[in-house]
């Protein structure tokens, strides 16, 4: 079912959706689908399968990533094509929007701090592709990197050989804070600029407020993108009054964190406390609605979501998941590329007692901090697009591109947010950035990143 999704062509999609959907214009859909972004070239949207009370079903924007992965964890469509979705990515987006974008002269590269597996990938397939060198260099947050690389004027450039060489275009697989060492927007083609994470790749405040825009632009077409109920903007000491006013139920978000950092599943008053005594670096959060079991979601005014979850397991439990839909630009616009699944460690409850982590019940991220730059991954929990995993998802044809418009109005959204915020001599327009996200401790960082 998953390669024949993949394999659909965009009117085929077309046409289904608005089958199911009537009173959306199939021009509208056939103008999303086929949008070629200007900086966004990929994304990877986590998505929750969601319920109301009404027992009515649909796919749930957590978060989009600009930096996703995800490559690694999908079985190959063509036995015969080993490199899989990687040299699909580089021949139908990396190749032809690098030669017919204007570049500098020098080589090109891979950059990375964590998940060597997925950015040697992506390193192998490009020099495949290109039949060029491609330098796969490392940029940690911790200055450990500095030997590596250094940015110039806007251009990248990367040390080897005793020597310094300038880099005209490069894959970007740097997802911690990356606005603090590389520029918002340089002369090196980067895929995808660090722009793409502060206008909601990899900032969920700002994120929230590109949701909203293309949801009030797109109104009248009668399309939306589907998130928990989000309020921004919120300082720590208000956090309390907004998870009560949810039922006492909420999940409060670091806006700039990845890779389950900095989320946290409030359920009781004594997660809220233990949340509360913590020191963060960061003066801004974000509090949305939990999505939990039926029995204990939060409530608010767009009514309760509970997860559908996996199918019973032979001992009757089910488990929260969600699914990372990864999906990249072509000359012709958006096409899906592949996804995964990942569920929770521990069943869904009917109910939470006193001393139950809910994060246990509800994160499903599987990466886990073990020290600076060092990352492992709790693959046990990993559910791949094979036979046998997916049955156990409880999905079909038509949650899958229900999630795959999702993914793709979310992407353009962010995209148009990123286009607002550059200005005619590719910078950043710092006053109406902050207007958006007036977060002094990140705008330091930004400001680092462009020394």
């Amino acid at each position: 079912m998953v390669a024949f999704f993949l394999n659909l062509n965009p009117e085929q999609i077309v046409k289904r959706y608005c089958h199911l959907h009537p009173n959306v214009e199939a021009n509208v859909v056939r103008d999303l689908l086929g949008y070629v972004p200007r900086y966004f070239t990929h994304s990877g949207t986590d998505l929750i399968h969601c319920a109301t009370d009404a027992g009515n079903r649909k796919m749930v924007v957590i978060e989009t990533n600009s930096s996703p992965s995800g490559q690694k964890s999908m079985p190959l469509l063509d036995d015969y094509q080993e490199m899989g979705g990687y040299l699909t990515y580089v021949e139908k987006t990396f190749v032809p929007f690098l030669k017919q974008r204007r570049t500098i002269k020098g080589e090109l590269a891979v950059l990375y701090d964590k998940n060597y597996m997925e950015a040697s990938g992506y390193a192998k397939a490009i020099a495949q592709s290109t039949h060029e060198k491609v330098h796969l260099i490392p940029v940690f947050n911790d200055g450990t990197s500095d030997d590596f690389f250094k940015v110039e004027d806007g251009v990248l450039f990367v040390h080897e050989n005793g020597a310094w060489t300038p880099i005209r275009a490069c894959f970007r697989y740097v997802t911690q804070q990356p606005w603090n060492r590389l520029p918002v927007l340089g002369r090196t083609l980067v895929f995808n600029p660090v722009i793409t994470c502060l206008a909601g790749g990899r900032n969920k405040l700002v994120a929230s407020k590109a949701y909203q825009l293309f949801n009030a632009e797109y109104k009248e077409h009668n399309l939306h993108i589907s998130t928990p109920e989000t309020i921004w903007d919120v300082e720590k000491a208000e956090i309390p009054l907004w998870v009560r006013q949810m039922g006492g139920k909420a999940v409060v978000k670091i806006p700039y964190s990845n890779a389950g950092q900095g989320v946290f599943t409030i359920v009781n008053e004594e997660e809220l406390n233990l949340f509360m005594a913590q020191e963060f670096d960061y003066d801004k959060f974000i509090v949305q609605s939990l999505i939990g079991n039926h029995a204990w979601s939060s409530e608010f005014t767009g009514g309760k979501l509970y997860h559908v979850g996996t199918m019973p397991t032979a001992k009757g439990l089910n488990y929260a998941l969600d699914f990372r839909m990864i999906i990249h630009a072509t000359q012709e616009g958006f096409r899906p590329l592949s996804l995964y699944s990942r569920r929770a460690s521990e069943p869904l409850a009917l109910e939470l007692g006193s001393g139950k982590d809910s994060w246990a019940v509800l994160g499903t991220n599987l990466s886990m901090k073990e020290g600076s730059n060092q990352w492992s991954s709790d693959v046990a929990r990993l559910m791949v697009m094979d036979r046998k995993g997916f049955n156990r998802l409880g999905i079909g044809l038509d949650d899958l591109i229900d999630g795959y418009l999702q993914s793709v109005m979310a992407t353009v959204a962010i995209d148009n947010m990123a286009k607002q915020l550059i200005n005619s001599k590719g910078k950043l327009k710092k006053r109406l950035f902050k207007s958006l996200n007036n977060d002094e401790s990140l705008i330091k960082e930004i400001e680092n990143g462009e020394l």
